[in-house]
C-alpha cells in the first residue's frame, strides 16, 4: 500500500460527504439510542445538519484548509440543534484554526488537527473520559492515531487503529452511567444504553479510516 505523505482538500471532502452518507443511513439507529437516553433527536439533527454540509460542500471552491473546516463548523453550529452542533462545530472550528492558510496535510499535522478538534470539544462540553459522551469515543482515537503514526505506520494502518479504538469507546460507554447532558438526569438507568454522541463519533472516526485506506489504494 502507497503511504500517503499529504492529504488534499478532495480527500478530505470525501471523507466529511462519506461521513454524511453514513449519518443519513444510521439516523434511525442514532434516534432510537437517542430516545433511550435523550431527546431522540441526534440522528434527526445529525442529518439535517450534514444534508447542508453536503450542499455548502458542492460549492466549496478554495484549497483553503482553515476555510474548509471553518464551513462546515459554522454549517453545524447554525443547522443542528441540541448540543452536537456546538460541539461537532466546535471540532471543525478547531480544525480550522489549526490547519489556516494550508493547502496540504502531513499524517501528522492532521493528527494535530483533529486533536485539538476534539479538545475543544472536551473543553466545550466539561467531558472527561467516563461521563458517557462523545469524548469516549473521539479520545482513544486520536491518541491512538497518533501513537500508530508515532510508530511510523501509514495514516491508513493508524486510522484503522483510531476507528477501533473509537469503537472499542464506543461500546464500553454502554455500562456507564452519564454524567453529562439530558442522560445525567436519568442517574442510574442510563446504565446499559449506548451513547448515540459516541456512536456518531465513531462513524466520523470509520469514515476517515475508509476514504484514507481508499485513496491509499488508488495511489499505488
Amino acid at each position: 500500500m502507497t503511504t500517503i505523505r499529504t492529504i488534499d482538500n478532495a480527500t478530505v471532502i470525501d471523507w466529511i460527504l462519506r461521513y454524511a452518507a453514513k449519518i443519513a443511513a444510521n439516523k434511525d439507529l442514532l434516534t432510537t439510542l437517542d430516545a433511550a437516553i435523550g431527546d431522540a433527536d441526534h440522528g434527526l439533527n445529525m442529518d439535517r445538519g450534514f444534508e447542508e454540509v453536503r450542499q455548502r460542500l458542492a460549492a466549496h471552491v478554495t484549497d483553503d484548509f482553515g476555510q474548509l473546516f471553518k464551513t462546515i463548523g459554522m454549517t453545524l453550529l447554525s443547522k443542528v440543534g441540541g448540543a452536537s452542533g456546538p460541539l461537532y462545530g466546535t471540532l471543525f472550528l478547531r480544525m480550522g484554526m489549526a490547519s489556516a492558510d494550508k493547502t496540504e496535510l502531513t499524517p501528522n499535522e492532521f493528527a494535530a488537527a483533529l486533536a485539538g478538534g476534539v479538545e475543544g470539544i472536551r473543553q466545550r462540553g466539561s467531558a472527561r473520559p467516563g461521563d458517557k459522551t462523545m469524548v469516549d469515543a473521539l479520545l482513544p482515537a486520536v491518541l491512538a492515531l497518533q501513537q500508530a503514526l508515532d510508530n511510523y505506520a501509514t495514516l491508513c494502518d493508524a486510522l484503522k487503529a483510531a476507528s477501533a479504538a473509537a469503537e472499542a469507546g464506543m461500546k464500553a460507554t454502554i455500562p456507564m452511567q452519564a454524567s453529562k447532558g439530558r442522560a445525567s438526569y436519568l442517574g442510574p438507568r442510563s446504565i446499559g444504553h449506548q451513547d448515540p454522541g459516541a456512536t456518531s463519533a465513531y462513524l466520523l472516526i470509520l469514515s476517515a479510516a475508509e476514504v484514507f485506506c481508499e485513496t491509499a489504494d488508488e495511489n499505488q
